[in-house]
């Protein structure tokens, strides 16, 4: 049948009217309790690798999802709402954080009056200071071969936590060092006495016991917790198992009895298991408008699209020897055809361009300096004369040839279990065949997405970041030459420069300002190039689940309020 087009936005759609969608305000009567029970099954798109979020193989977004019941807020204590405001963890703090001085920079944290782990022990200035030593990158802290931190991009510029009176945390960073956002921090994550209670009494004092630690944590899943739920059954990977946390101390008190976060892969299965009543909604990583129309048939099944902040993009990796040329990559990002990308990926979508690394169009920080260059519009003259002008040549059968003549090759790796990933590295083949280049698509399975991707195991490829209104550590993240995330290794002082200079304010419009330039440059080495924040859509059954919203600011999607959600 015809597909009618439609455009991203907050519009929900299904076979009956959209349901009341809640944001994170109070629910139940004055003192927070609500009825509640039942059991619910969420689906997860698809499976993570370790335990501990601090850690460069347990920080994804799945796991972020999977644990969101039993994390504080947001995973270390404050999240995003749907319109983007910062919204702090009650159950854990008295508001957001005060900066107290510029030079050095300062910020007190005000614990909330009984604040307290699930155990009954109260949360104390050690577990600020125990996430502190899992991302500081300080062999003082941590042995960093067990650490292996996702990010010491905050944790490297702190230089002491201490609690200056009863319930106030005072966190003093070094010298010169300015975070425009301040008010996007907060800092507890791990329970530090429950490492002490599992063997770990001297992570404070021992790199030694404290990169012990974080690799414990790693590898079992802790089942003491600040948030609404408590994990009581877990396979890594596969499924997580809730109750109800009894010394949950937020305002808005959980009240599914049992919650089920389970792996289902694909959104045909995604849709399948909600029509037939086996789960109560998923957050789907997959788009196909015929798939989400099914649900029309039902009443009671919603499903809402809406354009996130899971941001799609394409890496190269330098190491490469023929990607290391720059020309290369301006020729090959030119002759990719983000339009037609768009059209074949999503059909029946209108995909909105995407020319920033760090802002979606329609925010008043954005500024399109891709649109300014000739990447992403597939034109192969153009293409062959970026190569022609640097000296490529090609052979008798139209193959391009690099400077010194050897035929230019590469791959691009692709998810085996993804008809997107599959669909993409057919299309990059199609456009590279215009220049001469025959592109080789190597798969990979879903297990093996992080050791492919940390490991540099790749030339080209294909990933999303989760992102939120935060973006001032996304510049270093995405680009830094000695960021953890920089995956395709590229190495550019003009580009380090450029990056550092976006925490060099405490004007926010200025720290966008240097962002834009940064991102200016990396477009100009043609290093990632964005193809589109990805249209994302959540699917739900009303006569299972209330209280679910769409959420594009939390890396927690819809479940960044599950602490919300009834048994329908």
């Amino acid at each position: 049948m015809a597909i009618t087009r439609r455009t991203l936005g907050g519009l929900a759609i299904g076979g009956s009217a959209a349901a009341a969608l809640s944001a994170c305000s109070g629910d139940g009567d004055g003192d927070g309790e609500s009825s509640g029970g039942g059991e619910v099954v969420w689906a997860l798109s698809g499976p993570w690798e370790a335990w501990n979020q601090t850690t460069a193989s347990g920080n994804s977004s799945t796991g972020n999802q999977a644990m969101t019941p039993m994390m504080p807020l947001g995973q270390i204590g404050f999240d995003f709402d749907p319109d983007g405001n910062v919204i702090y963890d009650d159950a854990i703090f008295d508001g957001g954080p005060e900066l107290v001085s510029e030079e050095p920079m300062q910020l007190q944290y005000t614990l909330k009056e009984g604040a307290q782990w699930s155990d009954g022990k109260p949360v104390r200035v050690e577990d600020f200071i125990f996430y502190w030593y899992s991302v500081s990158g300080n062999e003082e802290h941590a042995n960093q071969e067990k650490a292996v931190p996702a990010s010491t991009d905050w944790g490297s510029n702190v230089t002491s936590i201490e609690e200056t009176e009863e319930g106030t945390i005072l966190v003093t960073y070094r010298e010169g060092y300015i975070d425009p956002e301040w008010a996007y921090t907060a800092g507890v994550y791990l329970p530090s006495h429950h490492a002490e209670e599992n063997g770990f009494e001297d992570w404070q004092s021992d790199p030694e016991v404290m990169g012990d630690a974080i690799a414990w944590f790693n590898e079992n899943l802790w089942d003491v917790v600040t948030g609404p739920y408590i994990p009581v059954d877990s396979k890594l990977g596969e499924y997580i198992t809730y109750e109800i946390n009894e010394n949950y101390q937020g305002s808005v008190k959980p009240t599914i009895e049992k919650l089920t976060i389970q792996v289902i892969e694909t959104l045909a299965n995604e849709v399948t298991e909600l029509r037939q009543g086996n789960i109560a909604g998923c957050w789907p990583n997959e788009f196909f408008i015929e798939e989400l129309e099914k649900l029309d048939e039902s009443d009671e099944l919603e499903y809402e699209i809406f354009s996130g902040s899971i941001w799609a993009h394409l890496d190269f990796n330098t190491d490469n020897k023929f990607l290391s040329d720059v020309e290369l990559r301006r020729a090959v990002y030119t002759v990719v055809d983000i339009a037609d990308m768009a059209d074949k990926s999503y059909p029946g979508t209108e995909i909105p361009w995407k020319g920033s690394h760090f802002f979606s169009e329609g925010l008043d920080n954005y500024v399109d300096y891709v649109g300014e260059t000739t990447q992403g519009t597939g034109d192969a003259d153009e293409a062959r004369r970026i190569l022609t002008d640097a000296g490529y040549t090609w052979d008798d059968d139209d193959k391009l040839l690099s400077p010194d003549g050897e035929q230019v090759v590469f791959n691009f790796r692709f998810g085996n279990e993804s008809d997107l990933s599959r669909l993409t590295g057919d299309l990059l083949q199609s456009y590279l065949v215009e220049i001469g280049i025959d592109l080789e698509l190597s798969g990979y399975s879903n297990d093996d997405f992080i050791p492919v991707l940390t490991g540099s195991e790749f030339d080209w490829m294909s990933f999303v970041w989760v992102g939120n209104p935060a973006f001032t550590v996304a510049p270093t993240q995405f680009f830094r030459s000695d960021s953890n995330s920089n995956f395709g290794s590229y190495n550019s002082p003009e580009l380090d420069e450029a990056v550092d200079k976006v925490r060099t304010t405490f004007d926010i419009d200025e720290a966008a300002a240097y962002a834009n330039e940064a991102g200016a440059i990396a477009t100009s080495q043609a290093y990632v190039l964005p193809l589109w924040d990805r249209p994302q859509s959540i699917i739900y059954n009303t006569n299972l689940l209330s209280g679910v919203a769409a959420n594009r600011n939390s890396q927690s999607g819809p479940l960044f309020n599950v602490r919300e959600w009834k048994y329908a």
